[in-house]
């Protein structure tokens, strides 16, 4: 069964760097629009970026200037670079996208992975 895999996450000092990653667990067709949601503790689930199949970008205000999502087609693998990390950045990050597992199967919409933790604390 096809998975989404998240790396990176870690502690960081405010004002550090992370850059996560996700890939599918399995070679599949083609991964279309791929996003990045953060949960923190008593907090709503946000969207704090997407990126479309053709590389369009979008941010949440919290995180505009200091994000950047990113796409390897290739490698059918997506990138969060997170700079200037600050304390309520903390939560778990997912990664959610819509997979095409074959060439002649429909997409299918909002596949996540397990999460990965993000901690900005000094």
């Amino acid at each position: 069964q096809v998975q989404l895999v998240e790396s990176g996450g870690g502690l960081v000092q405010p004002g550090g760097s992370l850059r996560l990653s996700c890939a599918a667990s399995t070679s599949i067709f083609r991964i279309n629009a791929m996003r990045w949601y953060r949960q923190a503790p008593g907090k709503q689930r946000e969207l704090v970026a997407t990126i479309t199949t053709g590389g369009s970008t979008n941010y949440a205000d919290s995180v505009k200037g200091r994000f950047t999502i990113s796409r390897d087609n290739a490698k059918n693998t997506v990138y969060l670079q997170m700079d200037s990390l600050k304390p309520e950045d903390t939560a778990v990050y997912y990664c959610n996208a819509d997979l095409v597992l074959a060439w002649n199967m429909a997409p299918l919409h909002g596949y996540e992975g397990q999460g990965t933790q993000v901690t900005v604390s000094s």
